[in-house]
Formats: structure tokens, C-alpha cells, sequence
């Protein structure tokens, strides 16, 4: 292999983004995506720019609107490892909750991923999932799936991100208006929010 090709690998942070809609960005009142990897993205490259450090970051966005974490398990092969990240940021959950699958069977899906990405080397950073408006029977169950996640995460030492605590209403624990698009996705301040509660995680990885 090219010498230079590997200086400039070596250069380059890669990390895959794992998920459904609310990792491809979707906004049921806007025509755009707006994604929190791109925010993610532009928060890395000033954190390098402030350390002076000669590396560059991608984030590949691997989320599908409507994907079940069955579905995410099923393509981690090809959508994570093929790619060799050095982190895979696992955001999955809502669309199952929704289905009516239980969240004992939906964190077994998560916890497979997580064991996946270290056997290949990849530090995997689970998510839980942000509450929801409008649907306070779906709340419960997310807070479920959440708790399951945190404990396994603890026990386990793998890093995560509290998206549900970081957007949600303390007292009544529903999805903040200012950050729901539609009571299930979330507004641009909303990805923007959840761009900084993982980089709050990621950043003290990567220094």
C-alpha cells in the first residue's frame, strides 16, 4: 500500500453514525435534512483547530428513516466494520418502542452492537433515545430501554450519550417543545442539541 495513502488514513478520524430518521435528520416541517453529524462534524474540526492537530474528521451518516434496531444489526457488517471506524455512535430504539417491541428485546439488538464494534476494535458510544410529545404512553417504555442501556454502559465501561435526559422536560419527562418538529423527530436546535451532548463524550476520547 501507497505510503503516503497511510500518512493520510492516519490523518483522518473516522466515525460512523448508526441509526434511523433521527440520525439521517429528519424533519417533518422542513424539506431539508438536518442531520447532527454535520454539527457533530464542525465541532470536531474546531476542537482540532484550537489543539493545532494535523487531523482531519468524517463522520459516515449511516441512518435509515424507519429502520427497527433489527434492522441496524443486520447492516452493521457492511455499514460499520467494512468502513473500520474508530467509533460507531449508536442511536436506535425509537422506531421499535413505537412498533410495540419490548424494551428488553430491543436493548438485546443494542447490546450486540455493542459487542460488535470491540471485537473489531471499534469503540461503540450508545445513545438513548430522546423522549417524545404528544404520546406520553410511548414515555415509560423509552425510559425502559434507556435505563437498560445506561446500567449495561456502566457495568460495561462503554461511553454514552443521555440524549433523552439532555432533551427532555425534568418533571414531566417529555420532549421539550423547542426541540420536537413533530413530537417524534426533532428541530434543527434539536439535532443541533444532540450534537453537543455526544461531542461532550467524544471529545474527551479523542484528547
Amino acid at each position: 500500500m501507497n505510503k503516503n495513502y497511510e500518512s493520510n488514513m492516519e490523518k483522518r478520524l473516522i466515525i460512523v453514525a448508526l441509526g434511523d430518521s433521527l440520525t439521517v435528520g429528519f424533519q417533518s416541517n422542513n424539506p431539508y435534512s438536518t442531520p447532527y453529524t454535520y454539527y457533530l462534524t464542525l465541532k470536531i474540526e474546531e476542537m482540532f483547530k484550537e489543539l493545532k492537530r494535523d487531523q482531519s474528521v468524517y463522520i459516515y451518516n449511516k441512518g435509515v428513516v424507519g429502520d427497527l434496531t433489527s434492522g441496524m444489526l443486520h447492516r452493521f457488517y457492511d455499514d460499520v466494520i467494512l468502513l473500520k471506524p474508530k467509533y460507531v455512535i449508536i442511536l436506535g430504539g425509537s422506531n421499535d418502542i413505537g412498533w410495540g417491541f419490548s424494551p428488553s428485546i430491543v436493548f438485546k439488538n443494542l447490546e450486540k452492537m455493542y459487542s460488535i464494534a470491540r471485537k473489531w476494535s471499534i469503540e461503540p458510544i450508545a445513545c438513548t433515545i430522546p423522549s417524545i410529545l404528544g404520546f406520553d404512553s410511548l414515555i415509560p417504555p423509552r425510559e425502559e430501554l434507556n435505563n437498560l442501556i445506561i446500567e449495561y454502559c456502566k457495568k460495561n465501561k462503554i461511553p454514552f450519550a443521555d440524549l433523552f435526559t439532555a432533551t427532555s422536560d425534568p418533571n414531566t419527562k417529555r420532549l421539550l417543545e423547542e426541540y420536537s418538529d413533530d413530537g417524534l423527530h426533532l428541530t434543527t436546535k434539536g439535532y443541533k442539541k444532540i450534537a453537543d451532548v455526544i461531542f461532550e463524550v467524544l471529545s474527551n476520547l479523542i484528547i
